[in-house]
């Protein structure tokens, strides 16, 4: 007996120093992770308190503006630190507007109602047709040439690729999404890191300076414009908007192009000679025919809104109908209801909201005297003047807020207010102002066309390269636009 007693003493101390371990190693280890997590969310947390105050302190406010201006700075505070959903974060604002009485609860819902919504829907069912017709991949072979081209001769061609997509896909990370095969056949052919750097910025800072040529090129526009019928019962027509920005944008874009191919690539790289795809000789499939059919009826119907009572969104909805339609579209229903950017639906209904509280509650108003009596532009003053502030508050407001929606919703109330109480065109200080907000050039979080050319499977170019683009194009855009306006916005209906 006493011979087995130690080997089961040693076998208990072994079987305890497992439990002990197991122990170990079952206890909780997240506290430097926690740690972590607090000391990161120590500046939103910081920024919201002093956002509380700075809400609470002011006179003159009414209860419901208050809450519509903590909602909304919270929220930017929110989508600018932190990795949360864009979407839910603005859910979340508009949900503690309406159970704070500030809007009604039914507003919560009748955003969804708006014909924004419905004419994304369409156009995002639009673009998945024109991409699964074979539209897009015989883009790319046109746009590469059939004997090859030079590589500068090939960014003149991408650029003017590039502009179209504006008026049928009503999102940059849409038509970044469908110009990626493109990129990465130029990539291939050429083999090359300067090349593939020099073509990795071209394509998103197209898409994003081009979006002013079109209403539909981003949600923004249509976010801007619902928010001018709001504060002044006007509105710019899908034709009146391409004839002030179409023009903006064609310059816009290849001034970009001319910069990028100047920075980043040499005399001799830009003459080297590279080709992409074969010309695909094949005639255009009936799926190409249908959808080539449908886009042009739309434009011309989007075009001369004027001439008869289809509004944009109903032709939007109308040429999703056909192009889904059962034996005879394009793409399945199915197919198309999975194209739709539901998130960005979400985002664009909770904005809308988001700005329409600033406005109803009077936040928009009291904003106008605290946001742009440093700017000078709350003064008044000469065109010049006028303009430039719009340019200097437009091109810096993706440092701040990251998106195109939340920049809409967030400056255009309060403009639209300045540009009433100071007597000045509405629809001119919203369109300038809005092609400011178009440029977001800076940093890659500004715009998901960027992340999504900087994320690929292979090194296209890092955020110094955007920097340094970005030091040169945004002061060539704020000039720009300035020459733009006392040249020809003035001439065509955009006087101040």
């Amino acid at each position: 007996m006493a011979g087995t007693a130690q080997p089961m003493t040693e076998r208990s101390g072994n079987l305890f120093a497992l439990v002990d371990e197991a122990r170990a190693k079952a206890r909780p280890v997240a506290r430097p992770r926690q740690l972590r997590w607090v000391i990161g969310a120590m500046p939103v947390f910081v920024l919201v308190s002093a956002l509380a105050l700075a809400v609470l302190l002011p006179n003159g406010i009414t209860p419901p503006a208050r809450l519509a201006l903590f909602a909304f700075g919270g929220a930017a505070i929110l989508w600018t630190l932190t990795p949360l959903n864009a979407a839910y974060v603005a859910l979340g604002a508009v949900l503690l507007l309406s159970l704070g009485g500030a809007i009604e609860q039914e507003d919560l819902f009748e955003a969804l109602e708006s014909d924004v919504i419905w004419l994304m829907i369409g156009a995002f069912m639009l673009g998945a047709a024109v991409q699964a017709s074979g539209l897009a991949t015989r883009l790319t072979r046109v746009v590469g040439g059939s004997e090859g081209s030079s590589v500068g001769a090939l960014i003149w061609r991408v650029t003017a690729a590039l502009i179209p997509l504006a008026f049928l896909i009503p999102s940059t990370s849409g038509r970044a999404a469908t110009v990626l095969p493109l990129f990465r056949a130029l990539a291939d052919a050429a083999n090359d890191a300067r090349i593939t750097r020099a073509f990795g910025l071209l394509f998103p800072a197209i898409i994003l300076v081009s979006t002013i040529a079109s209403l539909v090129g981003a949600g923004s526009h249509l976010i801007a414009n619902d928010l001018l019928d709001e504060v002044a019962n006007v509105e710019i027509g899908f034709g009146e908007w391409m004839l002030y920005g179409l023009p903006f944008g064609f310059v816009a874009s290849l001034a970009t192009g001319f910069v990028i191919g100047r920075i980043f690539l040499d005399p001799e790289t830009r003459g080297r000679r590279i080709k992409v795809l074969a010309t695909d000789s094949r005639p255009l499939s009936g799926r190409e025919w249908k959808t080539i059919a449908v886009v042009v009826v739309m434009i011309g119907l989007w075009g001369t809104e004027g001439l008869h009572r289809l509004e944009i969104a109903t032709v939007s909805i109308a040429g999703a109908f056909l192009l889904t339609m059962p034996g005879a579209g394009v793409i399945s229903w199915k197919d198309g209801l999975k194209s739709v950017s539901w998130n960005l639906i979400f985002f664009v209904g909770a904005a809308l909201v988001l700005g329409e509280a600033l406005i109803e509650t009077g936040a928009a108003q009291w904003l106008i005297a605290q946001i742009f009596a440093a700017s000078g532009i709350s003064g008044g003053g000469s065109d010049l003047l006028i303009v430039s502030a719009l340019a200097l508050i437009g091109l810096t407001s993706h440092l701040y807020l990251t998106s195109h929606a939340a920049r809409a919703a967030a400056l255009v109330p309060p403009l639209l207010y300045l540009a009433g109480a100071m007597d000045i065109n509405v629809v001119a200080v919203m369109f300038i102002a809005t092609v400011g907000m178009d440029y977001c050039l800076t940093f890659p979080v500004s715009s998901k066309a960027l992340l999504m050319f900087q994320e690929l499977d292979r090194e296209t170019w890092s955020p110094s390269d955007l920097l340094r683009l970005s030091a040169v194009m945004m002061p060539v855009h704020a000039a720009l636009m300035v020459a733009f306006y006392f040249l020809y916005w003035r001439h065509v209906g955009l006087a101040l």
